[in-house]
């Protein structure tokens, strides 16, 4: 599927793995009329979990009011904390700070434990809140681990490897920016981060704004 190959099999708004349940997500939703000429548009697609699928339906999109990470470097727009919660970065310029929170509210990202359940009500999807502070907790172990031997190259290895596995790229990131050869192999696992140009290749550090060499409309505002 060219979707995955280009952004590999992760929600593109939270960023967790997904084995299943993945689906082509419409930005400008298919559901309302005024955008239904753009179902089989290249540009509208991203991939989506339940969770942030579900959330976003079919409202409205207005795409100079929202950022989107596959045109602005959204890694710099967020603050993943120890608590599960994303808050808008305080860094972030003001005329970003609305389109950063508009992002947030259209998938959910700015609840609390949310959960979703089939028709049996049995609980099929991870809540999103609670798989950030797993994982969270995974990659600072493994940070505590690696700094009692930081050339380890094999460790390395195995935290990208891990991290590959549990999704949640910006948390791993952010436990492991110290660490500049756990970045970029992280950067380069990821498939389509590298390609994306958001990251210096020599540095590894958030490059902005994002270079949107596909020329997405609007884009490279972050």
């Amino acid at each position: 599927m060219p979707l995955i190959t280009r952004i590999d099999n992760y929600c593109s708004y939270c960023e967790r793995k997904l084995e299943c349940s993945l689906a082509v997500e419409h930005i400008q939703p298919k559901g309302l009329p005024a955008y239904a000429y753009l179902e089989t548009t290249w540009s509208n697609f991203l991939l989506g979990c339940v969770n942030c699928n579900s959330t976003k339906g079919n409202q409205n999109v207005v795409l100079a009011d929202v950022l989107l990470p596959d045109r602005d470097n959204t890694f710099l727009a967020y603050e993943y904390e120890l608590d599960g919660s994303i808050e808008v970065s305080t860094s972030l310029a003001a005329p970003l700070q609305a389109p950063a929170a508009e992002l947030l509210r259209l998938t959910g990202l700015d609840r609390k434990v949310t959960s979703i359940f089939d028709d049996n009500q049995i609980q099929i999807i991870v809540d999103r809140v609670s798989k950030r502070i797993n994982v969270f907790g995974k990659a600072l172990d493994m940070r505590g681990k690696l700094s009692k031997r930081p050339n380890d190259d094999d460790f390395i290895d195995t935290i990208v490897a891990l991290a590959a596995a549990e999704g949640l790229f910006s948390i791993w990131m952010k436990v492991f920016v110290t660490y500049p050869e756990v970045c970029r192999r992280l950067i380069n696992t990821y498939r389509g981060t590298r390609e994306s140009g958001c990251f210096d290749p020599i540095t590894q550090a958030p490059v902005s704004p994002h270079p949107n060499t596909d020329a997405l409309t609007p884009g490279g505002r972050l």
